[in-house]
């Protein structure tokens, strides 16, 4: 298959374009910068047709990664580049499937899990899931991201594309023991003696194995019956005390200091990041890959920590 990958040099994009180049698929990254690696690389401005149009032509399979890291503080401009990175690259990809004589066959268009609303009591999946932005009480970052997961998916939805099957994945965290990304970011707390419960802890972590993730792209690439919206998360999402607890384990420590909701909104600013990403409740299941079959080889956090911290040991 030739799998054309829009914003595939962070992290998640890696992980994919390395597995399918391994796997012998033709593999194009499309990024605005110029860069060395195992696929081929093509450089573009995810705003405007172009050259890049031509690997959308022909392509089997278009996975969209686009979209500026939501790592940082929302203030007005950032707020201006989350969200047009994402709406913008979408608009321009559809355009270019819209145009191209022989279009993909499936669009898998990135979502977030964020997308769903603030809760405790009960998970959301794709069905009889509540969607976020009306919480009461809700601060507005939290809204802000909701926001923009709705305009991502309304600007893939915005087209008619007959050929072209779309499934837009509300991703939960990805976890690999790549550098840098959320598990290696974590496994640091742990190392430092700082993983221990954060806020309350009674918060939800929506997470899956990035073996997992991988294999759930070929199951929806496999599968033709599946579009729309697909949660991409772990069947066992876990409250943020168990989470840290079993990540604590893995490692081989008994020692995690706790941190206060004060303590990591001051932290945030300090780090330049939003404290939503440490104490919204994510609470996330994947009903439509279950109920098709799917099943996972990393399903519960104890073993795919024992797993991913013996990966990151043998990283070093």
């Amino acid at each position: 298959m030739k799998i054309v990958i829009p914003g595939g040099s962070g992290q998640v994009g890696t992980i994919l374009a390395r597995a399918f180049q391994s796997d012998g698929h033709e593999v194009v990254v499309l990024s605005r910068n110029a860069s060395t690696a195992p696929w081929r690389t093509v450089v573009w401005d995810a705003e405007t047709l172009g050259d890049w149009a031509t690997e959308i032509d022909g392509a089997d399979i278009v996975i969209n990664l686009t979209g500026r890291s939501v790592n940082c503080r929302y203030n007005p401009e950032n707020r201006r580049q989350i969200m047009d990175s994402r709406v913008r690259s979408t608009s321009i990809i559809g355009k270019a499937i819209e145009a191209a004589a022989n279009p993909p066959k499936l669009w898998l268009q990135s979502s977030t899990a964020t997308i769903y609303c603030h809760r405790y009591d009960a998970p959301n999946d794709e069905i009889t899931g509540i969607l976020g932005g009306n919480e009461p009480g809700a601060p507005d970052t939290w809204n802000f991201s909701i926001g923009v997961a709705k305009a991502w998916e309304d600007g893939a939805n915005a087209f008619v594309l007959p050929n072209t099957r779309l499934v837009l994945m509300r991703s939960a965290m990805t976890m690999s023991p790549d550098r840098d990304g959320i598990f290696d970011t974590l496994l640091g707390l742990v190392r430092l003696g700082l993983g221990g419960t954060a806020g309350d802890g009674r918060q939800y972590i929506s997470w899956i194995h990035d073996r997992d993730f991988i294999r759930a792209l070929y199951w929806l690439i496999e599968h033709e019956e599946i579009a729309g919206p697909v949660n991409l998360s772990s069947p066992n999402p876990l409250r943020n005390r168990e989470f840290m607890q079993k990540l604590r384990v893995a490692w081989g420590t008994k020692i995690g200091l706790p941190a206060t909701e004060w303590m990591i909104k001051l932290g945030a600013i300090f780090m330049r990041t939003e404290s939503e990403l440490v104490l919204k409740s994510r609470r996330v299941v994947p009903t439509r890959l279950l109920d098709s079959g799917f099943k996972f080889e990393f399903s519960d956090w104890d073993a795919a920590a024992n797993d991913l911290c013996r990966r990151w040991r043998e990283m070093k």
